[in-house]
């Protein structure tokens, strides 16, 4: 099992920024890839990034290239995702999520179904 809990989430003004923050424990050597999705009210959870290790590869949704970066620390067994000139549509409460499954196209990793553990997540607001 690995747990995950995340942080970071707030309020902001659109243009600002915020680091998010995700803590994995338990058997997170079987972690090989995090991914976070965000779900806004009425509408179905989307993916936004996703970093695997060995090797270490991050994909991004076309909606936040460019402005949200993900990164890992691996001795602390967490992972970030900085999100850069906020805009009012990333209003969200972003799910933090962990899978150990391998798949030969990065495609894979912007569906649910690779990660089998998710967060509670965290809510981030982002005022107009």
């Amino acid at each position: 099992q690995v747990q995950l809990v995340e942080s970071g989430g707030g309020l902001v003004q659109a243009g600002g920024s915020l680091r998010l923050s995700c803590a994995a424990s338990g058997r997170t050597f079987g972690a090989y890839v995090m991914g976070w999705f965000r779900q806004a009210p009425g509408k179905e959870r989307e993916f936004v990034a996703a970093i695997t290790r060995n090797p270490l590869n991050t994909y991004y949704a076309d909606s936040v290239k460019g402005r949200f970066t993900i990164s890992t620390d691996n001795a602390k067994n967490t992972v970030y995702l900085q999100m850069n000139s906020l805009k009012a549509e990333d209003t969200a409460a972003y799910y933090c999520a962990a899978g150990g499954a391998r798949y030969n196209s990065g495609d894979a990793y912007s569906k649910p179904g690779p990660y089998a553990y998710w967060g509670q997540g965290t809510q981030v607001t982002v005022s107009s």
